[in-house]
């Protein structure tokens, strides 16, 4: 009797169709990855006192303080400010990641934890 839908070497049909839809799905993944990378995400506290601006890559590319910010007597607020703002920031690049890749992935869990996100 002759094997139905395999290849030679015995890897069935639905097999080698679960590596092409894994290999496309990573084809995405990269692409996705390479467009978070150069994506910009602000945020601001304090009223707009301090913004913080970071990369896809997660990397702070910018802060501003307004000088109404800079109060000589009180740093520690200004340092909150900065903190709270450039977590913010981080945030909101780490939830645009997880939406693209779920958008690749499905929501599969585990798919994409190895990308750095």
């Amino acid at each position: 009797m002759a094997k139905r839908g395999g290849f030679p070497g015995g890897m069935p049909g639905n097999m080698a169709n679960i590596m092409k839809q894994a290999q496309r799905m990573q084809r995405q993944m990269e692409e996705k990855q390479k467009e978070l990378e150069v994506r910009e995400y602000s945020a601001s506290t304090g009223g707009g006192a301090v913004t913080v601006t970071v990369s896809g890559k997660k990397e702070m590319l910018s802060v501003k303080i307004s000088p109404e910010a800079c109060d000589p007597d009180d740093v520690e607020m200004l340092e909150d400010l900065i903190l709270t703002a450039a977590n913010e920031a981080m945030k909101k690049a780490e939830d645009d990641s997880q939406a693209l890749m779920n958008s690749v992935t499905g929501g599969l869990g585990g798919l994409g934890g190895g990308l750095g996100f």
